[in-house]
């Protein structure tokens, strides 16, 4: 623990969908609740699809979500470590984020111990069984020639058509995506159970699933999916002897 300080987690922002008022008044939420946890957070795990799209060409950035930038700045600037994750929408976070706003950045699932506790933490996109279809995608988006090609068209159009085939994605998952599969179903909760036949994981901490959902896989191990802020604004805090997930209201 950083100085017996509680730890953060949260995912899913989506800033940017559905439209411009919902994200903003969203990211508005999001800044309230950075200024509660601030005092208290030792450290901040902010676990992929913070936006609905991003991509960081040579000279330029989507537009917006400043406020959000900005106190992510004020923690790194008080020395509070400010973890992002990329998502499936947002993959293509590249040295701008780490540079301006001095977080660390990860592609990855990460392993981390805190109080004699272990975590995996990732986004959780690609992983365990099924989705072949998202798993082959996200090995051509991935590929830096497609980042390259998408790099040279001009941003008004590329992200135009970013935005628009995320959020035709977004509306064609939807009904899935608020529907609790059942434990033995849930394809994450399948892949926690694999990996806890080779290695012990106290918790497993992942987003994108949208659900807010908190299961225990044996005695001593349990799978938090974090949920989004679009319906949810749930999130993750362990202070060292338990993890807990909350909502936050303003």
């Amino acid at each position: 623990m950083t100085n017996s300080k509680n730890i953060y987690f949260a995912s899913d922002f989506h800033l940017g969908a559905p439209d411009y008022e919902s994200s903003r008044e969203r990211e508005r939420l999001i800044v309230s609740w950075l200024d509660e946890i601030k005092d208290n957070c030792g450290e901040l795990f902010l676990v992929g699809d913070l936006f609905d799209f991003w991509f960081e060409y040579k000279k330029a950035i989507p537009k917006g979500f400043v406020r959000l930038q900005g106190k992510i700045a004020e923690f790194t600037d008080e020395g509070i470590p400010v973890h992002v994750f990329t998502g499936n929408h947002d993959m293509w976070m590249f040295d701008y984020l780490p540079q301006e706003l001095g977080i660390k950045l990860y592609k990855k699932p990460i392993h981390r111990e805190f109080s004699g506790k272990k975590f995996m933490i990732g986004h959780g996109d690609g992983l365990g069984p099924g989705d072949h279809g998202y798993k082959f995608i996200k090995k051509v988006f991935a590929n830096p020639l497609s980042q390259w090609l998408f790099a040279r068209l001009h941003p008004n159009l590329g992200i135009s058509m970013a935005d628009y085939w995320s959020g035709k994605s977004r509306r064609a998952n939807r009904a899935e995506d608020e529907k609790f599969l059942g434990e033995e179903n849930e394809w994450l909760a399948i892949y926690c159970k694999e990996y806890l036949k080779k290695e012990h994981i106290d918790y497993f901490i992942f987003g994108h699933r949208h659900l807010p959902l908190d299961i225990k896989l044996d005695k001593d191990s349990r799978y938090v999916n974090l949920g989004e802020w679009m319906n949810y604004q749930t999130y993750a805090v362990f202070d060292g002897e338990k993890l807990e997930l909350k909502e936050f209201s303003k």
